[in-house]
């Protein structure tokens, strides 16, 4: 019985063993976000389908809570080909790739849809194409929500209402100049701090989506939420031109065709995950105000779009996009 035990462990093992050596490449991939988080479940279902259809050639192990390190630190490995893959923001590529600011530019996207239909089109191509001279290879865009004001004090459903009001942001230029424009008084500060300096009124609210205004619980102490959806921004995954480089014409079509086919599982995973974190939300008794006037919203962001698109090709791209239907 013993000897019989022994020998099936032993043969689990080799084929365990067997199964890790038919990847002749593990790619290693970045994320900030927590696991579960639909980003990361994203790119884990990528591996999947890339596994599968390479015969078993090709793995992708994701490394999600920065365990590589934050945005900033693994473009850079990205860039020379340490890390192969990376799930980041769009705004810390703003400076290097300028085609990125106009779709971190506050209601460049009406809804959520827009943006779908922007970035699953030519414009979206043209967009991740920019990528490459910088020394990534822009394959996919994944969901990250539409970012809404909330704060202690009171509903706002208008510009007016937020005049004076303290309000904190992300350490962005965009950010700044969008709430001068709006007539509040910006206040850049870490997101750990967020909560208690709206508990004790060091700031009156701030601004984020669904998931992250319930996970960090900031609807605890911020009781008006406004689903004024200023700013929706995709968020990117790239691929190092070193690694992509490495791999011959058809291997990059069946990168190209795993990361594609992710782009529905995020969005399935990130529409169920928003679900969640309102109706807890909800329940709290936070106040929603969901009947909201844009335009003046909008139209206050004339000097932003001045100031931030300030080039022939970048106003032609933020035209393009509002002409999108």
């Amino acid at each position: 019985m013993m000897k019989t035990l022994t020998a099936a462990l032993l043969a689990s093992v080799a084929f365990a063993g067997a199964a890790m050596a038919e990847c002749e490449v593990t790619f290693k991939s970045s994320d900030t976000h927590p696991d579960g988080y639909p980003t990361v479940e994203a790119v884990k279902r990528m591996g999947e389908m890339l596994k599968e259809r390479s015969g078993g050639r090709m793995c992708i192990e994701v490394y999600h809570s920065a365990q590589l390190g934050q945005e900033k630190d693994t473009i850079e490995q990205t860039k020379f080909g340490v890390i192969d893959f990376n799930r980041v923001s769009m705004g810390p590529f703003n400076n290097l790739i300028e085609e990125t600011k106009v779709v971190s530019l506050p209601f460049i996207f009406r809804d959520v849809a827009h943006m779908h239909r922007v970035m699953d089109g030519p414009i979206g191509d043209e967009i991740l194409a920019g990528f490459e001279p910088h020394g990534f290879v822009g394959l996919a865009y994944y969901d990250g929500g539409s970012r809404s004001f909330y704060n202690r004090q009171k509903p706002i459903t208008s510009i007016d209402d937020l005049k004076g009001m303290k309000i904190r942001v992300m350490q962005s230029d965009v950010f700044v100049d969008m709430m001068t424009a709006l007539g509040a008084n910006a206040t850049p500060m870490p997101y750990g701090e967020v909560y208690s300096a709206i508990q004790t009124g060091v700031i009156d609210g701030a601004e984020n989506n669904w998931p992250s205004f319930e996970s960090s619980g900031h609807f605890e102490v911020a009781g008006y939420y406004t689903l004024n959806q200023h700013l929706i921004v995709p968020e990117v995954l790239v691929m190092s031109k070193v690694s992509w480089d490495k791999l011959s014409p058809e291997d990059q079509a069946l990168v190209r065709q795993a990361a594609k086919d992710s782009i529905p599982v995020n969005r399935e995973l990130w529409a169920a995950r928003e679900k969640v974190s309102e109706e807890k939300v909800r329940a709290a008794g936070v106040q929603i105000i969901d009947q909201i006037d844009k335009t003046p919203f909008i139209e206050a962001m004339v000097p932003v779009y001045q100031k931030h698109a300030n080039t022939p090709k970048l106003q032609s791209l933020v035209e393009r996009i509002q002409a999108t239907e």
